[in-house]
């Protein structure tokens, strides 16, 4: 049936309309392509992924340079490629010959994304990315045509390489901000920066081994300043673009610290990594640090970042290493001054019962363990606090050092017979009935228990690794080290309580001994003395001799005792706990001591000028050519000051450290520090003493054993620089 003509008329105009409105969109269109905003190219490219030049300036100004970018956009699911692409693929290549009035363009990377398809992984953008381009005008302020070849491979699970030519031009006059400028700088705070305090971490360690069937793993220790991490990743760009695979990434409990580690690809060899080194790009969130560096080879820090399930060293061997560390800890100068109770304990019980020998010795033995597990706890609590911790770090509190002053006193007075222990009746009954007297086991159990006291300032061979591995990992590991460590201390009394018999061959007690008691209180009260001019460095030296009068008087007061007929010697006690009491409790009402500014900054008895300690001075003054020397050490560091005064202080080794090409830097850590607390983390030590040597050949620093030897600190001086004068002998 016909359509009436009224309906006819009304389809008509219907699509006229719409032809026209067809016409008029495709007008509008044209014309919007060929006349481009202020500041941006026109996009070019192939179907699955098209690029263009974008500007932040709608002019060329004055400037010396200029902010451009390079913008991509990608279909859904396609995808271009970072500088280093991974297994497959390539990165855009730009050629900017053609320009006009352009020196030279830098092209900077975002932060790439990983992508892994059929197992091959690879790094780049999807949707879009924008490049920011740094463009050097030739004559500033003179108009700039930039034009750019781009090649590119763009992918989804087939791959396609486009082409696109890319235009702009920037007049002469005063700049506006282009519509461009915020994208340009969307992407520029995605480039990794360079500075470490720009970044918020630094990369602390660098380190090369081997591993089973010719691999070599890469690991890189990375410590954050001031937000903990969240999910670090690196990017590692190897010897002629080698890809490495994604890390396996550690945190530490406190995530300020991490480690990853990855193994380098099958054709890389040790020699070629530490040749050319690799470029890392670490990345956390928002933030990201690019750094060349060269990895040294040796195994990783023990630290926090590496404890638990992550670790690739067993527990057990970690034992192992504390048990040794622990025993060797009874040589150390540390322990030497309690070696007056031990001496007095074993000659003591010469002539005696094996059963009163064996008591004795487990009572010592018993003392030093429970003073290790009463260490372990306290560094939990400290650690579950979120506070630092550290080998020794007790002895940077006045009321501690207050507190051994008023013991060593005590011990000194026992010595020259002004008191005796006494235990409470029940316990010095049995004690008797096993033959090893009333006040014998709580004088041994005391022995035990303060050899450990002076014990943790000492940092011996083995005794770092140990303890760097514990307070850096959970509470049952801190536990189990240092079972470990008291058990290798107690072990020499251990043995004799398994072989009594050797105590018989020690000469009988007799008058001698009242001599030799004499003497060995004396050294004692040279302890007090050396506790005292420590707790002169945090206090002053006035309020030191104020509590040490104290602790004199409390002493003198006992001696009364031995007075006949004196009312003051009959309520010696009383008064003597009232003084050492007020001698340990002191230091809370006295103002801590701050040492001057240039303490140091000036040269020692040995004519070393030491400088403060600043560790984000070191890497300037390496990349300058100097060799740095950092000793980190405490007035209450007795195996530091045996190192200074046999070692540093002597021959060839003061001559190179007061060298020209040396900056010897003192990090005194007699008082609490965080800067140097996070220094010693960062190296996987919580105890000190600590040295370490950076130079040109090794910026990440060669670590020294704690107690060091002339041979070590020079191998290491020449390590960090080959070009070293230092004397090979003395």
């Amino acid at each position: 049936m016909p359509l009436s003509h009224a309906i006819q008329v009304r389809f008509l105009k219907v699509f006229y309309a719409g032809i026209a409105a067809i016409l008029l969109i495709m007008g509008t269109a044209g014309s919007s392509h060929a006349q481009q905003n202020p500041g941006e190219s026109a996009w070019d490219g192939i179907d699955h992924a098209a690029a263009r030049l974008i500007s932040a300036t709608t002019a060329v100004g004055q400037d010396e340079t200029l902010r451009l970018g390079l913008q991509f956009r990608m279909q859904p699911g396609w995808k271009i490629y970072w500088r280093s692409p991974g297994d497959a693929g390539l990165p855009p290549v730009a050629d900017w010959t053609g320009s006009d009035n352009v020196d030279a363009v830098s092209m900077q990377w975002p932060v790439p994304k990983r992508f892994e398809i059929f197992d091959i992984g690879t790094l780049g953008y999807e949707d879009a990315v924008v490049f920011p381009l740094t463009v050097t005008p030739i004559h500033p302020g003179a108009p700039i045509q930039l034009n750019g070849e781009i090649d590119f491979l763009v992918c989804e699970e087939i791959c396609i390489p486009g082409h696109a030519s890319v235009s702009l031009d920037l007049p002469s006059g005063t700049p506006d901000l282009a519509s461009g400028a915020h994208l340009i700088d969307q992407y520029r705070a995605t480039v990794p920066a360079t500075d470490t305090a720009l970044a918020g971490m630094t990369i602390t360690h660098a380190n090369l081994q081997n591993r089973p069937q010719d691999q070599i793993e890469v690991g890189i220790t990375v410590t954050a300043q001031g937000i903990p991490f969240t999910q670090p990743d690196a990017f590692i760009e190897g010897p002629g673009g080698a890809y490495f695979d994604a890390p396996k990434v550690s945190l530490s409990e406190d995530k300020m610290s991490a480690v990853l580690r990855v193994t380098a690809p099958t054709r890389m060899t040790l020699a070629s990594l530490q040749e050319e080194g690799v470029t890392v790009t670490v990345v956390d969130g928002p933030r990201a640090l690019e750094s060349r560096i060269t990895p040294v080879q040796g195994a990783l820090p023990l630290k926090g970042a590496m404890a638990g399930p992550t670790d690739q060293t067993p527990l057990w061997t970690i034992l192992g290493i504390a048990l040794l560390g622990g025993l060797i800890l009874n040589l150390m100068p540390c322990v030497l001054p309690v070696l007056s109770l031990k001496l007095m304990s074993v000659m003591a019980k010469s002539g005696k019962s094996a059963a009163s020998i064996r008591a004795g010795f487990l009572a010592s033995s018993a003392g030093i363990i429970v003073s290790f597990l009463i260490l372990a706890g306290a560094a939990i609590a400290v650690k579950q606090a979120g506070l630092s911790v550290g080998w020794g770090i007790q002895f940077q509190q006045p009321v501690f050092l207050a507190l051994m002053v008023a013991l060593v006193t005590l011990f000194a007075c026992n010595l020259l017979g002004l008191f005796e222990f006494r235990l409470p009746g029940r316990l010095g009954d049995r004690a008797a009935a096993m033959g090893a007297g009333r006040d014998s086991l709580f004088h041994d159990f005391l022995t035990g228990a303060f050899a450990t006291l002076l014990a943790t300032p000492c940092s011996a061979p083995f005794l770092g690794t140990a303890v760097g591995f514990a307070l850096g990992a959970g509470p049952l590991e801190i536990l189990a080290v240092f079972l470990a460590l008291g058990l290798g201390l107690a072990l020499p009394y251990l043995m004799v309580a398994m072989v009594p018999g050797i105590v018989r061959f020690l000469p009988r007690p007799g008058r001698w001994m009242l001599v030799l008691k004499g003497v060995l209180a004396l050294a004692l009260a040279g302890t007090a003395v050396w506790l005292l001019t420590v707790l002169g460095a945090t206090i002053g030296a006035e309020n030191a001799l104020s509590i040490g009068a104290l602790a004199l008087l409390a002493a003198l007061v006992l001696a009364t005792r031995k007075l006949t007929g004196s009312r003051l010697g009959r309520a010696a006690w009383p008064i003597s706990a009232v003084l050492a009491l007020a001698a340990v409790l002191a230091p809370l009402t006295m103002t801590p001591h701050i040492p001057m500014s240039d303490d140091q900054n000036r040269a020692d008895a040995a004519g070393i000028q030491w400088q403060r300690f600043d560790p984000a001075a070191i890497s300037t003054l390496v990349a300058g050519g100097k060799t740095v020397f950092v000793d980190v050490t405490a007035d209450w560091c007795v195996t530091c000051q045996w190192n200074k005064k046999t070692v540093l202080e002597v021959g060839a080794i003061a001559d190179w450290l007061s060298g020209p090409d040396v900056v010897a830097m003192k990090a005194d850590w007699t008082q609490p520090d965080p800067v140097i607390a996070d220094f010693l983390s960062q190296h996987g030590r919580y105890g000190i003493p600590f040295n370490i040597v950076y130079g040109p050949a090794a910026p990440q620093g060669i670590a020294l054993p704690e107690l060091l030897s002339a041979g070590a600190v020079k191998s290491a001086a020449v390590q960090a620089d080959p070009q070293a004068r230092i004397a090979t002998s003395d």
